[in-house]
Parts: C-alpha cells; sequence; structure tokens
C-alpha cells in the first residue's frame, strides 16, 4: 500500500508528517527506519504521527519517532510543525491547540509568518523525575552530574522537558566533540533510557549558541526541547535572564521563561518542503 506524507522543517530539523486520521495505517519500527534512511527513503530527523487524542481535553494525539523506530517523548520543534499541518490541512479550525504526548499535554499556537509558540510546560531537575541511574562511574553534585566516557570526562545539568536532556556547558559550541562525547554520553550505562545531549556556549545573557546530539538520531540542525533545557540550565545557573535568543546550526528559537514552576515558552519557524506517497 502506499502512505501519503507531508516534509517539513523547522530550522532544518526536519520531519515526515502523516495524518493517521483519514489514512489507516500501523507503522512498524523497522518501516519507520527503511522510511528513515536519507539514500533510500524519505528522510528525515522524525516521523511525526497525527493520530486521535486519548485524552479529552487534547484536540490531537502528536506521536514521534526517531530515525530507529524508537517512539521518543517529545519533540519541539516537530510540535510547531505538527500544529501548523493539522491546521493548513483542514484537520481544525483552531489557532491553538492542545496536544497530547505521552506524558501530558503540549499548547501551540500559530503565530504569522509561520511561526508557532509552544508551551513546552515547566522544565524539571528533579532526579527521581528523571531516567537516570548513579553508579560508580557518576556522580551527583546539586544539579549536575559527572561522568566519564571513552571519549572524557564530561559536567551535565540533567533537565527534564517531558524527554531527557543534558546539558554541557562549552566555551565554544562550534568546536564542542560533539559526534564523540554526545554519541558516549548518550549511551552511558547511567542513562537507561538514553538521553539527548546539548552543547552549550553561553554568549551574554539574551543569547545562547547550541548544538545537539539526539536520542536515536544524531546531532540534528535543530533541537526545541534541547533549547528550552540549554534555557533552563543557563537561568538556573543565573547566566541568561527572562528572554532568550538560542542560536542552532539551522537558526534561531525565541524562548521565555519565567523561572521554576512556570512554563518554558518557545517560538520558532516551519516550513513545508513538499508532499509525497511512498510504498510500505
Amino acid at each position: 500500500m502506499k502512505l501519503s506524507f507531508t516534509k517539513m522543517h523547522g530550522l532544518g530539523n526536519d520531519f515526515a508528517v502523516v495524518d493517521l486520521l483519514t489514512q489507516r495505517v500501523k507503522l512498524s519500527p523497522a518501516q519507520i527506519a527503511a522510511l528513515a534512511d536519507r539514500h533510500r527513503g524519505i528522510g528525515f530527523d522524525q516521523l511525526l504521527a497525527v493520530e486521535p487524542p486519548l485524552r479529552p481535553e487534547a484536540d490531537f494525539r502528536y506521536r514521534i519517532f526517531n530515525t530507529d523506530g524508537s517512539e521518543a517523548e517529545q519533540c519541539g520543534n516537530g510540535a510547531r510543525c505538527f500544529a501548523r499541518f493539522v491546521v493548513e490541512r483542514g484537520l481544525t479550525k483552531k489557532q491553538t491547540l492542545v496536544l497530547e504526548v505521552p506524558r501530558g499535554t503540549i499548547t501551540a499556537t500559530l503565530q504569522d509568518q509561520g511561526w508557532v509558540e509552544v508551551d513546552m510546560g515547566a522544565p524539571s531537575f528533579a532526579l527521581d523525575a528523571y531516567p537516570v541511574t548513579l553508579g560508580a562511574r557518576a556522580q551527583a553534585q546539586g544539579l549536575s552530574v559527572e561522568l566519564s566516557t571513552d571519549a572524557g570526562p564530561a559536567t551535565l545539568t540533567l533537565v527534564s522537558m517531558g524527554n531527557p536532556h543534558g546539558v554541557v556547558f562549552v566555551p565554544s559550541a562550534a568546536d564542542a566533540p560533539v559526534a564523540t562525547l554526545g554519541a558516549a554520553l548518550q549511551a552511558h550505562e547511567a542513562f537507561p533510557e538514553s538521553l539527548n545531549v546539548g552543547f552549550c556556549e553561553v554568549v551574554d545573557r539574551k543569547r545562547l549558541r547550541l548544538r545537539v546530539y539526539e536520542r536515536g538520531v544524531g546531532e540534528t540542525q535543530a533541537c526545541g526541547s534541547g533549547a528550552c533545557a540549554a534555557v533552563a540550565a543557563a537561568r538556573e545557573q543565573g547566566w541568561v535572564g527572562d528572554e532568550v535568543t538560542v542560536t542552532l546550526p539551522g537558526g534561531d528559537l525565541r524562548l521565555r521563561w519565567q523561572g521554576p514552576g512556570t512554563p518554558l515558552m518557545m517560538a520558532g519557524p516551519t516550513a513545508f518542503v513538499y508532499e509525497g506517497q511512498v510504498r510500505i
């Protein structure tokens, strides 16, 4: 059978969006991994599935699948693309949407010129809510965890945005060992469910530079939830204020956060690339 899809991206973080409201398809992890192949498939960082909600307060169920076929809990750039997709495809007339994710709901609001703002919820630094097992090679100190890896030592600030993040502060994001240390950290024994690793440079109180090694994908052009985690970690250290621009390889995101217990708001652009069908 044929699967209809839409290719979209948010700052180069690219997605195949599939409408499973009108298409009766159930994709296996192996099929998703095959579709993600950039040489023999569609090619994408994540596949986003539009499904009917299970929660009565939600407008849609928003599901995210990595290139290895595993399901992710959250994706900020994907949430923006998802929201614009369902509106422009006529699946809803609402401009503010409640999207169901594995650990609750998030809210997305369409803005002008293809921008979407997402209420990503309140960041959490609580280790008991984080999939981490601290053994002999790891030590927690306040908000940070010191780890040894085959690629060298690292100090991470652990932040949950509904999905697990570790933020490594570096002098230069451009020179950070993303491919080696990022891969070693996301596969570290301390993280039984793996994690997304952000390498963050504090430019000043209003700007961060960031590169992210995403769980199940590798380095991507942008990571919305990773940008949120970086802002939360930097603000907790007192290095940034309430409004921060995060510069990623694919471009800029605008973030607002008033501090602990309040939602972190992320705004950024979305883009349609093309429509297609693929045989599965």
